[in-house]
This record gives C-alpha cells, structure tokens and sequence, in this order.
C-alpha cells in the first residue's frame, strides 16, 4: 500500500513537473523533492528518471483517451457535427475549466504530442477507437467526404486542442467559466470537422 502512494506520488510530481516545462533539463531531485519520496524509490519503481516521465505521460494519455472515448461513443448516428465537437472537445474543455492536475494532464499530452514516446504504440488500440467513434458520426453527417479527409481533419480537431493547452489564448480561455469555454471553443472544432469546399475541385 505505501509503495503503491510512492509509486502514485511519483507519477503525479513527475506529471506536474512535465506539463509546467516539459522533459528538458528536469531532474531527479526535483521530482522526489515534490513528490516526497528518495531517489531510490524512482530505481525501484521506474528503473530511472526517464522511465518514470515514460510512464507519467502514458498515463496522462490514457486518461486523455478515455475521457474523450466515453464521451465519443454515446453518440448515435443521428448526432450532429456539433455535437460531435462537444464530446471531442469536452475533456479539453473540463481541464480548462478546472485547472490544476486535469490541465497538467492535458498539457503533458500536449508536449509529446510533437515528437511521441516510445508507450504511444501500447495505446494504439484506444486511438483507432477514438478516430472509429469519430469517424462513425462524420460519415453520416459528410457522405460525400473520403475516410482519409476525414481522419485527416480529426487529426487537425486533435492538434488543435492540444495547442490550446499550451498557447496564450488556452490561459485566457482557463480564465473563463467552463460554460462559457465550450461556447468560444465547440464551433471551432465542428468547423475543423466540416470544412468548406474548395472553387475547382
């Protein structure tokens, strides 16, 4: 039970620590420092400091994906875009409105999404749930758009909201109630969604 909160305690620091700056030039003390723990206890646990940022960001994604899995599947087939967008974005929009380690999770997300660790192959099954959700709404709602356009633009809705997490405007929107964070951010993402078309195709 104690190794299990040092193992948790661990995670957590790590977490907080990754998503205020990212991986680069973090340290083993300042982890065990924050989290309360000795250094051999990270050995013990995680075999080495980039073991345990490994495993924190794998678990700040699996919880990123469930949540917007849960959110994603209890669509039916008569959803619209817009309600597409508000399950896609609903997690973002939580971790916005709540702040502390919901937002730290989210940001971590953020940071690797750029260049993603090794762990991310694990969670392959639970990103083809996610894109499958989404894709199963799209295609009712934009028949005439091929599979791979509208995998492209989720993954274009996906990046989006990462880059929220850590731009300027995602601290002005953190600011804001979280009622009015979906009024601002959700017809952005069905815009993402549905696209336009373009004169001459």
């Amino acid at each position: 039970m104690a190794g299990q909160r040092t193992r948790d305690g661990l995670l957590t620091a790590a977490l907080e620590l990754l998503a205020e700056r990212g991986q680069e030039g973090l340290t083993l003390r300042e982890v065990t420092d924050r989290a309360g723990a000795n250094v051999a206890a990270v050995s013990y646990h995680f075999g080495s400091l980039n073991g345990l940022c490994e495993s924190a960001i794998e678990r700040a994604l699996e919880r990123y994906l469930d949540a917007q899995i849960l959110a994603v599947e209890s669509l039916g087939t008569t959803s619209t875009l817009q309600e597409l967008a508000e399950a896609f974005a609903r997690p973002m929009v939580r971790a916005l409105g709540a702040g502390g380690q919901d937002l730290a999770v989210m940001r971590t997300v953020a940071r690797v999404g750029i260049d993603p660790p090794q762990g991310w192959g694990r969670l392959a099954g639970k990103f083809d749930r996610a894109r499958q959700d989404a894709l199963r709404v799209l295609m009712v709602n934009l028949p005439g758009v091929e599979e791979q356009e509208l995998i492209f633009r989720t993954r274009c809705a996906a990046g989006m909201l990462n880059w929220l997490a850590l731009a300027p405007i995602g601290t002005e929107l953190a600011a804001m109630p979280t009622e009015r964070i979906g009024r601002q951010l959700i017809p952005v993402v069905a815009g993402a969604f549905h696209g336009y078309p373009v004169v001459g195709r």
